[in-house]
């Protein structure tokens, strides 16, 4: 069992339908890790989900704080949520750079999983912004500085290249499709566990004390379809992924 902490997979839709003369305006709030919360619950992890929303505010702002995770999942939300809490942004008040603080726990045993998505890595127009920053220097990868999205509407399949690691135990082989991914360059300390277009689709690093692990395409739609999520090494992926993670902070 392990203390898991997921930081994003939400947004907030806002919509004016126009009906004729008049316009009728709704919001909504949208999760998209049911499936993921459902496969790490179901495996007996202790998961708590920070919306997207909440993250600025509620994200941990020490290593006490952190440490009462051994696995932090960053998942669809950028660098600014981390670095903009609102005794910066709103209050002008110096705060901890969470994004420092994420590589110092990492490094003294904490289990650090970024996967992928229009708000990962690089992301969408750039705009998730993790490239040179203190979690790309603990992440098995490196962030390329520009939009890094491969859109692959056809279906492109992951391949496993490595079957021995707890994290692809009991895998099968190739997986099924995928609708795109982050272009991402391997470390030469991490070991890319499976491939995607000849990219690295899963990779993992150990740092100091701590381990990390870049997935590189989305756990849930668009990139994840439904035949993704259906498949049953969906589930047995990201409970290894988390196991392996919590893995260094258990040994402490």
């Amino acid at each position: 069992m392990s203390r898991v902490l997921l930081a994003g997979e939400s947004w907030v839709s806002a919509v004016d339908d126009h009906k004729g003369y008049d316009v009728f305006s709704h919001t909504q709030v949208h999760i998209g890790c049911a499936e993921l919360l459902a496969a790490l619950r179901g495996a007996g992890h202790v998961v708590t989900h920070l919306k997207s929303h909440d993250v600025a505010e509620d994200f941990p702002l020490t290593l006490d704080e952190l440490a009462a995770h051994d696995v932090v999942i960053l998942s669809d939300i950028g660098a600014n949520s981390l670095l903009l809490p609102p005794q910066v942004f709103e209050q002008g008040q110096r705060t901890p750079n969470r994004l420092k603080l994420l590589r110092e726990w990492v490094h003294a045993g904490g289990g650090l999983m970024m996967a992928g998505g229009y708000l990962s890595f690089q992301g969408f127009q750039a705009k998730a912004n993790y490239h040179g920053t203190p979690v790309e220097d603990v992440l098995p990868v490196e962030i390329l500085p520009w939009d890094d999205r491969v859109e692959a509407p056809e279906g492109a399949v992951g391949v496993l290249t490595d079957q021995s690691h707890p994290v692809t135990h009991g895998l099968d082989q190739e997986w099924p499709h995928l609708l795109g991914f982050q272009k991402l360059v391997a470390r030469e300390d991490a070991t890319v566990l499976a491939r995607i277009d000849g990219h690295p689709l899963l990779a993992v690093r150990t740092v100091g004390r701590g381990r990390t692990l870049a997935y590189a395409s989305d756990i849930s739609p668009h990139w994840a379809p439904q035949e993704f999520m259906d498949w049953e090494g969906y589930p047995r992926l990201f409970d290894n992924a988390v196991t392996w993670l919590a893995g260094a902070a258990e040994a402490r």
